[in-house]
């Protein structure tokens, strides 16, 4: 069996993501979504969102390098709370127990904050940071401590959208070196993953075509999974809806969510489109 995960990033960092959330569960075939716990529209997600998307699997988008921190911590954040790290500076301090004890501390406050609202069923980052080998270890020890079975591995194979404008920009070559670096993260990653009997995605989609993602990069980036037999391939997406530039990425995300006719492509590729509960 061939399952397909189309997931929501960013879902409370604005109302205009918790509104494609809801207009993408509702309108299209949207079935998960990842809540920022330190999100600035965490509390509209909570009171005006979930209770429109009843059955919708809801994860924990971990977050260390955008916004406020819910915890104090001089080595994440500064005087006012705001982060001020990124994922290489993450990775170079990432081997000192002070450092991991202050992220533990965070991801703790973050999933606590999710799991007080709704059962979280799957844990991701903004930014990749999870993967991080002693990041993605403390994710794992985390995820099976909450309870949570889903853990996103990145893993994409390589692949190209017969489209100019999407391969013939600075974003495109930037992605590649992402995949190669990713690729190897996963490869570890995987073992922890066994190691803690938890789940992941076999493959995901996002990387290559980051910042570009349409209906036609996820429809490419599907047929070239489409020779095997069983697997589970996770688009992860950042929709949002109502932006004033129609042309914007995350606009062009949103108006995917709802595409019949790619949906309906999707199933006759022989993908069954699940949530992470589905998993």
């Amino acid at each position: 069996m061939k399952k397909f995960i189309l997931n929501s990033d960013s879902f409370g960092v604005s109302k205009d993501f918790n509104r494609a959330v809801l207009n993408g569960y509702n309108n299209g075939f949207l079935k998960s979504a990842s809540l920022t716990a330190n999100g600035d529209a965490f509390e509209a997600a909570v009171n005006e969102i979930l209770p429109e998307c009843q059955k919708i699997s809801v994860g924990v988008h971990l977050n260390l390098t955008r916004g406020k921190a819910l915890t104090p911590s001089v080595l994440l954040s500064d005087e006012c709370k705001n982060f001020k790290l990124n994922f290489f500076s993450i990775w170079y301090h990432s081997s000192k127990k002070e450092f991991l004890y202050d992220v533990e501390k965070e991801f703790r406050a973050q999933i606590e904050k999710v799991a007080a609202v709704v059962k979280p069923t799957h844990l991701d980052s903004l930014s990749y940071i999870h993967c991080i080998p002693e990041i993605f270890k403390l994710t794992c020890k985390l995820a099976k401590e909450y309870n949570i079975p889903f853990v996103r591995t990145y893993f994409e194979e390589f692949y190209i959208v017969p489209d100019l404008k999407s391969n013939l920009n600075i974003r495109y070559p930037f992605n590649i070196g992402k995949i190669i670096l990713l690729n190897c993260l996963t490869l570890y990653n995987r073992k922890l993953i066994q190691e803690y009997g938890l789940k992941t995605n076999d493959y995901v989609i996002g990387v290559t075509y980051s910042g570009m993602m349409s209906n036609k990069t996820l429809e490419a980036g599907l047929k070239t999974l489409s020779d095997e037999d069983e697997f589970t391939v996770e688009a992860f997406i950042n929709p949002a809806s109502y932006l004033r530039n129609i042309n914007d990425a995350h606009s062009k995300e949103f108006k995917f969510t709802q595409d019949k006719l790619l949906e309906d492509t999707v199933y006759r590729m022989g993908y069954e489109i699940v949530s992470h509960k589905g998993c």
